[in-house]
């Protein structure tokens, strides 16, 4: 918690799944007739997870934490289960993505699916030593309903993990592409606060955000005692612009997965990939320092 709360660096989103592996795997340079089943599939993305994560470049001083999803929880890296290589081998603190993908578009937003077997897999997440969780819900319109109910239904399940002694993230995202993102994002941080103030005296969570269109927006949010961190996801920018909009936000932090990934191929060499790997790591952690 004291690495997660205070530390320098940013957080490896590496839980792609689902209906995103293929996308993944393609951006890494395998095509879709690289494989037939699931199980080849999810074998060849944990590949990919396994080569990032052992690389040099990915190392304690830079990267804070890891967010992976189950399949990955549930593989091993030299021996050792994903989560436990991380933080004995890393020194990198392990999330999980706990939730089952979005639901239809209603009131401008896209609630979470129902999470039917959420403390079975929390339960294994304990035991298999992860720190915290994650879940993503997304928001397409400034619609004060459909946002309320966002954010109510992110911390009705964000009590349920903190009832097992796993940090939320918390992560209502804000479509970059929306009309009307600004009014989106100040409805947003005014549901949060309300939500944040409901919680238990000692209750920390983490918050998952866009990056906002006004520079600072979330400082408010950022200094909240309930908040252990705020998170941006880079949201379709190319990592680049990303880096450059998140170094503009004071306190707040990277967690990106796809401008974490780009440029790596399955075709470079380890010297080609970890150096690739090593400059990406290096600009991430540089924009998250503000």
């Amino acid at each position: 918690m004291e690495r997660i709360h205070t530390g320098k660096g940013f957080i490896a989103a590496l839980d792609q799944s689902g209906g995103s592996t293929p996308k993944a795997l393609l951006q890494y340079g395998i095509k879709e007739d690289s494989y037939s089943t699931d199980e080849e599939m999810f074998a060849l993305v944990h590949e990919m997870r396994k080569r990032i994560i052992t690389s040099p470049a990915f190392d304690a001083k830079h990267i804070l934490g890891a967010i992976l999803f189950e399949n990955t929880m549930d593989r091993t890296i030299d021996g050792m289960f994903t989560a436990d290589y991380l933080w004995e081998k890393k020194g990198v603190v392990p999330f999980l993505k706990v939730d089952k993908g979005l639901a239809g578009l209603e009131n401008g937003v896209q609630l979470m699916k129902p999470i039917p077997d959420l403390n079975d897999l929390l339960k294994r997440a304990v035991d298999k030593h992860i720190f915290g969780t994650k879940m993503r819900s997304v928001i397409k319109e400034a619609n004060p309903e459909g946002i309320r109910k966002v954010v109510e239904q992110q911390f009705e399940i964000g009590k349920q993990i903190l009832a097992m002694g796993l940090v939320p993230i918390i992560e209502p995202e804000v479509d970059i592409h929306s009309a009307d993102k600004v009014k989106s994002e100040q409805l947003l941080k005014e549901e949060i606060a309300k939500q944040l103030s409901l919680l238990d005296k000692d209750a920390k969570v983490m918050l998952k955000l866009s990056i906002p269109t006004e520079d600072d927006f979330y400082r408010d949010l950022i200094d909240n005692p309930h908040v252990a961190r705020v998170v941006a996801l880079s949201g379709g920018y190319d990592q680049k612009e990303a880096n450059e909009r998140l170094a503009r936000n004071h306190g707040l932090i990277a967690s990106f997965s796809r401008a974490l990934a780009e440029g790596l191929t399955a075709q470079q060499t380890d010297e080609e990939f970890n150096a690739m790997l090593s400059r990406s790591v290096q600009s991430i952690y540089e924009a998250s320092l503000t």
